[in-house]
Parts: structure tokens; C-alpha cells; sequence
């Protein structure tokens, strides 16, 4: 707003800065689960620096992981303007949830209420209390759905997608996980798990156990010849007009995920041939299903190189501790690139726990 004083003196400008908006999915399914979601949305409104301003339809869902014969959960979502930082919103979730009875005694257990800080904006944050994004929001149709009547044009931050097209994705998308991770992260048995768990197909990569590299990373030659040839392997598996594309009822893992070939090659090759490299992935990336889903196991580099050594494969020989950080960190790196769609990170800690988070995810996607 523009102002003179009564003098006819300088004139003044004020801008309305609007307050930051915040994303906040709800769910219960103990008790009166409309009158407890009521209840917390009334706690919402009135808390000093917070303002309601949209409110999702409930929707009753399946619960997704826990142990068996939990009831239907009502989930929901609002969007807030606030003035408060994001811990601090987290922390009036977090007291309103108490004051309803939460009780916090099992993972993905039954619950009275069940508030979660899903955006704040386009803050991205990672504390050992709050991560911004909800790092499973994106692949979760419970939060999608209410999410998308309330902030439908709002950014998930990491992966550069609207919640619209998030929902979309999930809606289009063929039922397709890619599982990657550096080397000895134990992805081809995490995939071979996930595909016998779910009754899925399995796209193996078809040649031997070593990494898709050199074994001996100065050889830039080998290098190239082994990189473009596992490049034209892992598309050859993925293209989209082969007849196993046709049937959406089955899900289909692959031990392998077709934008890790950049993330070795970008470790073994020249900037030249990385350059020429990226250009063919380009083309053939055109041509191939995309992850509905994107798994990657991560682990300590001194854990992988342990796994590595224990299984003594010849392949793998060349590989120290300096070559298996560069290639865990070219992964990662590569994972973090906008317009890749959901993607689960989860920790090397059993393929029994291991298996139960992605099949938990997968179930959320339907």
C-alpha cells in the first residue's frame, strides 16, 4: 500500500507479506473418529500464530502396515498460514496429539489421532526430529488424495512435482519398482524379495555379480565399453512397448534402476565420455517405463566395503574404500535430481525389515 503524510511530504510503501503455508495431514481410527479429528482441528485454529485456511474432505482408508485387524482410519488434510518456525509447529502437533491420547507404543499401530507436518513451504529440513518433506508423503495415497483438495498447485520441494502431479503419477504410473543403491548394499536381494513377496515379475540385470564398472577404475577404456554396454542391458529390459508392459495388475521390480548407469558413469569415465555418455542415456531414457517407485538402499561405506570383501567376487577386486564412497555418493547425488518421482531412501538393517518398508510402501501406492 502506498501513502503520502499530511503534508504532501514522502510517501511510504507497505507490502502485506503473507504468512508461510503449511501442509498437515490428519488420520485416527480408535474410537469417535470424526469428533477426535474435529477436535484437533479446533486446537489448530485457535493456536496463536496458525490460521486455518482449507480443510480436505475425510476419506476412510485401508491402514497401511501394523500388524493385522486394525480398523478403517478417516484421514484428512488442512492447510495452515503461520508465523511459527516449523519445530515449533511441530511441536503444538505433537502437544495437541497428547492432549487427545496418543499413545506412541507401536510403528504404523492404531491411533487416536495422528497429525503430521507434511510441507512447509518449500523448506527442505532434515533434523533427528522433523524432515521436510514428509519423506513418505509423496507415494502415499492416504496423504495425496485429501492433500491434493487443499494444495493441489502446492511444491513438493524434492521432487519438484505438485501434489496434483504427484496424485497423478500415482493414478498413470504402471505398477513399477526400481530398487538401486551403491555397490554391496544388497539390492539384488532386497529386489528378488520384494517380487516373491507380491507374487511380481523380476527384471534381473542379466550379466554377473560385479559392480557395473571396472574392476580396476583407471582403466577408462574398459571403462567406457562396460558402462555403454550396461546402459543398452538395463534400457533393453525397460522398453516400453515389450509385451510384459501391458498388464497393469502385476507389479514388476528391477534389481536395477536405469539413471544409476549415470551415477557410475560419472565416477569411471572422462568428462568427455560422460558427456557423450549422458547424451545416449537421454536417448534412451525417452523409450523406457519409468519407477512408479524408486528404492535405494544406503549403508555406511565401511559396511558396504565389508560385504563387498565378504562376498569375494573377482569383479569387485579393484574396489577400496575411496572407489565405494565415490560411487555411494554419485548415487545419492543422482537420487537428489528434481523430476524423478517418488523415491524411498531406507537404511541397510535386515532384508526382513528392509522387505516389510518397501512392500508397506507399495501397498500405500494403490
Amino acid at each position: 500500500m502506498v501513502s503520502a503524510d499530511a503534508c504532501g511530504g514522502r510517501r511510504t510503501e507497505t507490502r502485506h507479506q503473507r504468512m508461510p503455508t503449511c501442509l498437515v495431514g490428519l488420520g485416527s481410527n480408535v474410537g469417535d473418529r470424526k469428533e477426535a479429528l474435529g477436535e484437533a482441528l479446533g486446537r489448530l485454529g485457535s493456536r496463536p500464530g496458525m490460521a486455518l485456511v482449507a480443510q480436505s474432505r475425510w476419506r476412510q482408508t485401508a491402514p497401511i502396515g501394523g500388524r493385522p485387524g486394525q480398523r478403517v482410519f478417516l484421514n484428512g488434510a488442512v492447510l495452515l498460514e503461520t508465523s511459527l518456525s516449523p519445530q515449533a509447529v511441530l511441536e503444538i502437533l505433537l502437544a495437541i496429539e497428547t492432549e487427545l491420547g496418543r499413545q506412541r507404543t507401536e510403528r504404523w499401530g492404531p491411533r487416536t489421532i495422528d497429525l503430521d507436518l507434511l510441507l512447509y513451504g518449500e523448506r527442505v529440513l532434515e533434523t533427528p526430529q522433523l524432515t521436510l518433506p514428509h519423506p513418505r508423503m509423496a507415494y502415499r495415497r492416504f496423504v495425496l488424495e485429501p492433500a491434493a483438495d487443499v494444495a493441489a498447485a502446492m511444491l513438493h520441494p524434492t521432487t519438484g512435482w505438485t501434489i496434483a502431479r504427484l496424485l497423478s503419477h500415482l493414478n498413470t504410473a504402471l505398477p513399477y519398482v526400481a530398487v538401486t543403491g551403491p555397490v554391496g548394499a544388497g539390492r539384488r536381494e532386497l529386489a528378488r524379495r520384494i517380487a516373491e513377496k507380491t507374487a511380481g515379475r523380476l527384471i534381473a540385470e542379466p550379466f554377473g555379480p560385479g559392480p557395473p564398472g571396472p574392476s580396476c577404475p583407471g582403466s577408462s577404456g574398459n571403462a567406457w565399453a562396460a558402462e555403454i554396454e550396461f546402459l543398452h542391458q538395463r534400457a533393453r529390459l525397460l522398453v516400453s512397448d515389450l509385451p510384459q508392459w501391458r498388464g497393469r495388475d502385476r507389479l514388476a521390480v528391477s534389481d536395477f534402476w536405469l539413471d544409476q548407469s549415470l551415477a557410475y558413469a560419472r565416477v569411471w569415465l572422462t568428462p568427455a565420455q560422460y558427456e557423450v555418455f549422458h547424451q545416449r542415456w537421454q536417448q534412451l531414457r525417452r523409450k523406457v517405463v519409468r519407477p512408479k517407485l524408486t528404492v535405494v538402499v544406503d549403508a555406511p561405506t565401511s559396511q558396504l566395503l565389508e560385504r563387498i570383501r565378504r562376498r569375494g567376487r573377482p569383479a569387485e577386486a579393484g574396489l577400496d574404500a575411496e572407489s565405494v564412497e565415490r560411487i555411494r555418493r554419485a548415487v545419492l547425488d543422482t537420487l537428489r535430481q528434481p523430476g524423478l518421482g517418488p523415491v524411498l531412501c531406507v537404511a541397510e538393517e535386515g532384508h526382513d525389515r528392509l522387505c516389510a518398508e518397501v512392500l508397506t510402501a507399495v501397498e500405500a501406492m494403490k
